[in-house]
C-alpha cells in the first residue's frame, strides 16, 4: 500500500533535494539560495532548467537522465505528488535534480536574472476561463523574464487544443521566435530530429491521453527582454473534454 499524504510530508522535510515555500510562507521569508543555485546547490555551471507544474516529477527526473550535464528543477504547490519525482531522484542519485514546492504565481521570487536558461510547460491547465492563470500567458511570461535568460527557450508541451492554440496567437501577435511547433508530436518526431527531444519522455497521464486518442501538441519558442507582450484578441474553441476524465466545466463554446 502506497503511502499516505502525511508520511509523504514527513519525508519531504527531510530530503535534500526538496525546498518547500507555500505562499503564505515566502511573503515573510526571503529565499536565501536566489542567484545562488548554481554554487550552493548543483556546485557546478551547468545550465538551469526548469519544468512548473511538474506533477508526480516524471519530466523532471527523465530530463535529468537524459542530460547530466544540465540541472533540472521541478516546480509544483502540490507536495504528495512532487514526493514520487524527488524519492525517485535520491534512489536514483540524481545530482542534478532538485524540487521547489511552492506556487508558479511567485516563482521570480526564487531565481534571479539570467539563472535560467529553459523553461517546460508540461500538460499544464488550459485554464480556459482565465487567461492570466494560463502559464503561456504574458502575465507569466513577464515573470519569466525577470530571470530567464534573455532569448532563452520556452517548451510547451499539452494535450490541449487550446491552450496550443492560444499560445500559438500569443507567440504570433508577438513575433517570438519560434523554433519548431507541431500538433501530432509523436506522428512527426519519427521524421523530425528537432522533435526527438519532446518526444522521448512519455508520462503515464500522458499515455492515458493518447490512449485516448488525443494527438500531443508540442512547440519551442524563444522569450527575448526586449519588447511589450501583448494578449492576442481572439476567440478559440474550447476544449471538448477535460482532461483526468472530467467534463469541460463551461457552457461556452468559445473563449479568448
Amino acid at each position: 500500500m502506497g503511502k499516505g499524504k502525511l508520511a509523504k510530508f514527513a519525508d519531504m522535510e527531510t530530503y535534500k533535494n526538496v525546498f518547500q515555500y507555500p505562499y503564505s510562507v515566502v511573503e515573510h521569508v526571503p529565499f536565501e539560495m536566489q542567484g545562488h543555485w548554481h554554487e550552493q546547490y548543483f556546485h557546478n555551471s551547468n545550465p538551469i532548467v526548469l519544468e512548473l507544474g511538474c506533477g508526480k516529477g516524471e519530466y523532471t527526473v527523465g530530463l535529468a537522465k537524459l542530460y547530466p550535464n544540465m540541472n533540472f528543477i521541478g516546480v509544483d504547490i502540490k507536495g504528495a505528488r512532487m514526493w514520487t519525482g524527488a524519492t525517485l531522484a535520491l534512489q536514483e542519485g540524481l545530482k542534478n535534480v532538485a524540487f521547489l514546492r511552492t506556487n508558479i504565481e511567485i516563482i521570480d521570487r526564487f531565481f534571479s536574472e539570467g539563472e535560467v536558461n529553459e523553461i517546460w510547460l508540461t500538460f499544464s491547465d488550459p485554464q480556459m476561463k482565465n487567461p492570466r492563470k494560463r502559464l503561456s500567458s504574458t502575465w507569466f511570461l513577464e515573470r519569466y523574464r525577470k530571470f530567464l535568460c534573455d532569448g532563452g527557450f520556452i517548451h510547451l508541451k499539452t494535450d490541449s487544443n487550446f491552450l496550443f492554440t492560444y499560445t500559438t496567437y500569443l507567440v504570433e501577435k508577438n513575433n517570438l521566435p519560434l523554433l519548431v511547433k507541431t500538433t501530432d508530436l509523436y506522428q512527426e518526431s519519427e521524421n523530425n530530429s528537432s522533435l526527438k527531444e519532446a518526444a522521448t519522455i512519455q508520462t503515464y497521464y500522458e499515455s492515458m491521453w493518447i490512449e485516448r486518442g488525443l494527438n500531443i501538441k508540442y512547440m519551442k519558442f524563444c522569450l527575448p527582454h526586449s519588447g511589450e507582450l501583448v494578449e492576442p484578441d481572439v476567440e478559440i474553441e474550447l476544449d471538448d473534454y477535460r482532461s483526468y476524465h472530467r467534463d469541460k466545466r463551461s457552457s461556452k463554446d468559445k473563449a479568448k
